[in-house]
């Protein structure tokens, strides 16, 4: 297979599409869009959002010291791109884009109600790496969409209908189809 060399750049992907609630001091929720997330640790539970020190979402999250990351449907694209092209200091994204908003059960910042997957934080640690912070939150709460469970308990990943970012061409997509089960089809090799 031949391949082109592209130098240091951000073209990975898939990566998720999120909304990440925050709020600050006087309680004014802000959502940013995200797609350098994802969990990094299974013991203690923690996700991980790369943010620019610049936004208003960082700023939210050192003051409350709680964020949440929501993960964004297919149906929610032009919503999702809306809320990471504006800003938190002079915009409400959430009313703007009609996104609906409740309040998360263990941190000050909200749950978008839209989203199908909820992961609610508290700040455990950031690690700089020039003008980003890799925010570092200890996962307390999930709420995942009740449509998502069979009557067994066993998640149906269509339910969820995650969309997802490739980075540097910038374009979002939605998963298409299962091709193999985790943890299971890899030991039918040798």
């Amino acid at each position: 297979m031949k391949k082109r060399q592209l130098g240091p750049c951000v073209t990975f992907f898939p990566q998720p599409t999120t909304l990440v609630s925050s709020v600050d001091d006087a309680g004014k929720v802000d959502l940013m869009t995200a797609s350098w997330a994802g969990i990094v640790s299974k013991t203690p539970p923690t996700m991980a959002v790369s943010l620019n020190k610049g936004r208003k979402t960082y700023e939210n999250i050192q003051a409350s010291g709680s964020f949440v990351v929501n993960m964004v449907p297919a149906s929610l694209a032009v919503e999702a791109d809306y809320c990471g092209l504006k800003s938190g200091r002079t915009d409400d994204k959430a009313a703007v884009a009609g996104l609906h908003l409740e309040p998360a059960s263990q941190v000050a910042a909200p749950l978008v109600k839209d989203s199908p997957l909820n992961v609610e934080c508290r700040l455990s640690g950031e690690i700089e790496l020039g003008d980003y912070r890799l925010i570092l939150g200890e996962i307390v709460e999930i709420h995942a969409v009740e449509a998502a469970f069979d009557e067994a308990g066993k998640m149906d990943a269509k339910a969820f209908d995650p969309l997802v970012y490739l980075g540097g061409i910038r374009e979002y997509w939605d998963l298409g189809q299962k091709v193999a089960n985790a943890y299971e089809d890899g030991k039918k090799i040798g």
